[in-house]
């Protein structure tokens, strides 16, 4: 009984094969499967490419109102029959079945059709076409295809001379690819087929006779360093090729994934598995190609997820980690070139509001001791800078530009291209300042040209008083002397810098006062240069910054949250860091003040200080 009843359940399984209900159904789907019409004219290119073809034309041109698209090569043509005649019925009633799996199989190499299907993606990007290719005879051929049409023809066409290759004509183009232009096409195959043309030696052109341009599609340049000793794990299927460059972050950087030359995706990172550092860090460029991938044969545009898939994710492990380390030694190159740039426009910044402020409260720095040598681009080239500073930013290494400029007096090349040019604009140093009765102040005009150089030559000055009292001695020269008078008041300078043609001027504020309290910083010590500043990462404490008086150095807390918040943004952070600057300065070199007064000044040193922060 048992046997019985077993034998009686196997009898009722049923088996049997897959076929297709309705042919004609089943090629509709597969020739509407290529929904990129410009993927579908580099299948026609590579199969060009796969018949030997050295020269290929690609033809955009208009007739009876209609666009139209040529494609045209010299290559071996349409594989013959036994009487010598392009094999069109072949190529026609063999879809899905394509004579170049057959020539694969016949060791045959640099072939990349394999599927029967391209010729079928005509329909994204026209209602009609027709292939012609010459006979054994030297007779042209051509067969003619319809967009929705289950038929096909091939007949004999009249020319003037025999050819040799094959001539592929789609006419009219569907209504939306108006805008399919010349330039479009040589771009993309550029990208597309960038291997193939640059392996085979194939010259493509692009004629584009409704724009009246040409174009040559030169294969695609990549550009950063070329990265070396990227070796991935080896496979039992094959090698990859790899040739990726580091590049400056950027979204438009990508790694694009090839198959024997033909790309596959255009970024690597639309495979879930290589959506991750270091192809997510914007670093990189250029091509992984791994031929025995295996593709998804409708679109050729994606990857069929096998053990061919399997075994490159785990080849390319080595290579993930080496780009990760080259990735993160350059994020800290960065972040000390930026950090050097920050240092140099909020330093340049400051200085430029010292110039404006009145010199008594803000001679931290020594920047109006004594004078260097003259020399054309320096910012206090005209004017008193300290020795202190310039000691103290050598020692530091500091590259603000000023440092560089008084440490390369010798560079006879950089005083040639720092040579300031025509007069453009003046400065009356300082622009606000205080000064009791009776006492005597200086202050000194500062001209720069376009480029914010220092102009020192063939300039003639007029000072005056244009309203209050005082007195000036010396009103021709650069640097002047006001007197102030015995009752305060307010007093507006003028100076107008005059050098052949140009004019300029400015006005300063001074208010002159019965009593002033002696609020600057100088308490006998030596006045140290601008500070630098420097990073220490501490998420968990609340201190956004320190002074290092010491070592002359702002501490910037990178674990603040609102320096992170800052960091997302280049400007944001560089404000961000000029406010610590002023801050901590402020604290700095006003010990005495209470608070209300050090919020005060923190706002006067800010608003001068951003208004030069470029």
């Amino acid at each position: 009984m048992p046997g019985s009843t077993r034998k009686k359940k196997k009898q009722g399984v049923r088996s049997g094969k897959l076929r297709i209900a309705d042919h004609w159904n089943a090629i509709s789907i597969i020739a509407n499967s290529q929904a990129n019409p410009l993927k579908a004219v580099a299948e026609f290119v590579e199969n060009s490419i796969d018949a030997r073809a050295k020269q290929i034309v690609i033809v955009r041109g208009k007739k009876k109102g209609a666009f139209y698209l040529k494609i045209s090569d010299d290559g071996e043509g349409i594989p013959r029959d036994e009487q010598g005649l392009p094999d069109f019925r072949r190529v026609a009633t063999h879809i899905c079945d394509s004579i170049k799996k057959q020539f694969k199989s016949e060791g045959v190499k640099g072939i990349q059709g394999e599927f029967g299907i391209g010729l079928l993606s005509f329909w994204t990007v026209g209602r009609n076409l027709s292939m012609t290719s010459c006979g054994a005879d030297g007779q042209p051929y051509q067969m003619t295809m319809a967009k929705d049409s289950p038929d096909f023809a091939v007949s004999k066409k009249r020319i003037l001379l025999p050819f040799n290759g094959t001539d592929l004509m789609i006419y009219p183009l569907l209504p939306g690819l108006r805008s399919l232009t010349g330039e479009k096409i040589q771009r993309y195959l550029a990208s597309e087929l960038r291997d193939r043309i640059k392996n085979t030696d194939v010259t493509v052109k692009v004629i584009d006779r409704t724009g009246r341009k040409e174009f040559v599609v030169i294969p695609r340049q990549f550009t950063g360093r070329l990265l070396h000793d990227l070796k991935p794990a080896e496979t039992e299927l094959g090698d990859i090729y790899l040739e990726i460059y580091l590049n400056d972050p950027g979204s438009v950087n990508s790694v694009g994934l090839y198959r024997r030359g033909t790309r596959v995706l255009p970024s690597i990172t639309e495979l879930d598995h290589f959506e991750k550092e270091p192809w997510t860090a914007g670093y990189l460029q250029g091509i992984v190609d791994a031929p025995f991938l295996s593709l998804t044969p409708g679109t050729r545009h994606g990857i069929i997820r096998d053990d061919h898939f399997e075994a490159f994710c785990r080849a390319m492990v080595p290579v993930e980690k080496h780009l990760q380390e080259i990735i993160e030694e350059q994020r800290k190159a960065e972040e000390e070139r930026s950090s050097r740039q920050v240092l140099r426009r909020v330093q340049r910044a400051l200085k430029e509001a010292f110039l404006r402020l009145p010199q008594e409260e803000y001679d931290w720095f020594d920047i109006y001791g004594e004078k260097p040598k003259n020399k054309p681009g320096n910012l206090f080239s005209s004017g008193p800078v300290g020795g202190d500073s310039r000691e103290q930013n050598h020692r530091e290494g500091e590259n603000s530009e000023d440092t560089l400029e008084l440490l390369d007096d010798d560079s006879s090349q950089k005083q040639f291209f720092e040579y300031a040019g025509p007069l453009f604009s003046s400065l009356i140093s300082p622009k606000s300042s205080v000064v009791s009765v009776d006492r005597r102040k200086k202050y000194r005009a500062i001209c720069r040209d376009r480029s914010r150089r220092v102009v020192l030559e063939n300039l003639d000055y007029q000072w005056s008083i244009i309203d209050g009292d005082g007195h000036l001695t010396e009103s021709d020269r650069e640097s002047i002397t006001f007197i102030a008078p015995p009752e305060p008041c307010l007093t507006t300078l003028e100076v107008i810098v005059r050098q052949g043609g140009v004019t300029c001027r400015d006005e300063a504020l001074i208010t002159v006062t019965d009593s002033l309290m002696d609020q600057s910083s100088n308490t006998g010590k030596a006045n140290k240069g601008l500070p630098g500043y420097t990073y220490r990462r501490a998420p968990g404490e609340i201190w956004r910054s320190r002074f290092d008086e010491e070592k002359n150095v702002i501490v910037i807390n990178k674990g603040h949250r609102d320096f992170v918040y800052a960091g997302k943004q280049k400007r944001r952070k560089l404000r961000y860091i000029c406010r610590l600057f002023c801050k901590e300065l402020v604290r700095h070199n006003f010990p005495g003040l209470q608070t209300d007064e050090l919020l005060e000044r923190m706002i006067e040193l800010s608003l001068y200080t951003e208004e030069h922060l470029k």
